[in-house]
């Protein structure tokens, strides 16, 4: 019986680990061939490349700053060459840098934003433009956040890069709508990986954000992977340009403490 995703190529950037990890290899358990990039954890993106090899699909690393965009056009271009095509793209790969509004610089913006917006771009445009000579519809998932939506004092630059892309999203809707191209964003709220790991470790902050989301529980990477995985089939074929929010509650029940 052929699974969700047999047959898919997907192409996922940051999965060495967290939700990235957690996606590859939901997506692989589905069925599709995946390629991830990773910028410096080499050792988890291996052990994402095992993983996905185990359960019978292939697999390719490749690294990858995706805040730069030759970089991220090579992504493109290697899982092509090593998978044969690329259906779907996954943005999975994110920055984020505390200050105070006041003191942000320049270079630490810059970091922030070429990653979570130019570099996306960029890369999206590669996919596509590859899409277009297949002559073939295709998928694009952004890994988004609550903060798209959500203020998130002493992160500027994070949310201004979140907000762009939710405008990126439905802007290329409407455009890439006649190649056949859905493009959709999944925004997690609070989940455990390795980026909330000084929150995980202070109970009084984890306790003051539990009290604000509804189900009162952190989300898991497999939260988010469940969601991928809907977006990525044939499934969610009339859906495109919208946010799908997973985050327990947590953006219509937030109050800054």
């Amino acid at each position: 019986m052929p699974t969700l995703l047999e047959g898919k190529s997907i192409a996922i950037t940051g999965g060495d680990q967290g939700i990235g990890r957690a996606i590859a290899e939901r997506l692989a358990h589905d069925g599709a061939d995946v390629a991830i990039c990773y910028r410096s954890n080499q050792s988890g993106a291996q052990e994402v490349v095992a993983q996905i090899t185990r359960l019978g699909r292939r697999a390719a690393s490749i690294q990858c700053d995706v805040g730069k965009i030759r970089d991220g056009q090579r992504f493109i271009a290697e899982s092509i060459a090593q998978l044969g095509k690329l259906d779907i793209l996954i943005n999975n790969a994110g920055l984020e840098r505390r200050a105070d509004f006041w003191d942000v610089t320049e270079a630490d913006f810059d970091a922030v934003l070429d990653v979570n917006l130019k570099g996306l771009f960029f890369l999206t445009q590669a996919f596509v433009r590859h899409r277009m000579q297949a002559k073939s519809g295709g998928k694009v998932i952004n890994i988004s956040s609550v903060h798209e939506e959500l203020p998130f004092p002493h992160f500027a630059s994070y949310c201004a890069s979140k907000g762009g892309l939710k405008m990126l999203t439905r802007n290329l809707s409407i455009e890439l709508a006649p190649l056949g191209i859905t493009i959709n964003s999944i925004a997690p709220g609070a989940i455990e990986t390795p980026i909330n790991k000084n929150l995980l470790n202070d109970p009084a902050k984890l306790n003051a954000l539990l009290q604000n989301i509804p189900l009162k529980r952190l989300g898991s990477p497999s939260d988010v992977a469940s969601l991928a995985s809907f977006l990525a089939s044939s499934e969610s074929s009339y859906i495109t340009g919208t946010t799908l929010f997973v985050d327990g509650g947590l953006l219509w029940n937030y109050q800054e403490q």
